[in-house]
């Protein structure tokens, strides 16, 4: 187990998810309400993902990535300056 126990939180992972779902998302020209009822989860769920408010399981994730046409791995990739 890591270190700090279960309720710790990775925020560099979840705003690079966050930042991610937003980018191609709108490549896409898909709106946060578009994709939650594509993907069947409430609007609040996206918005609240694309802010980086919370952690998105590993199935959303993939759910995501199939609307959105892309690797999962794409969602999850730090941006190398």
């Amino acid at each position: 187990m890591i270190k700090g126990g279960t309720n710790r939180r990775n925020d560099v992972a979840i705003q690079t998810v966050a930042r991610n779902m937003r980018k191609y998302r709108l490549q896409k020209n898909l709106t946060m309400t578009a994709l939650a009822n594509i993907i069947g989860v409430d609007y609040s769920q996206i918005s609240r993902m694309e802010r980086g408010k919370v952690n998105a399981n590993i199935s959303i994730i993939f759910d995501i990535a199939a609307v959105l046409e892309i690797s999962p791995m794409l969602l999850v990739e730090q941006e190398h300056p």
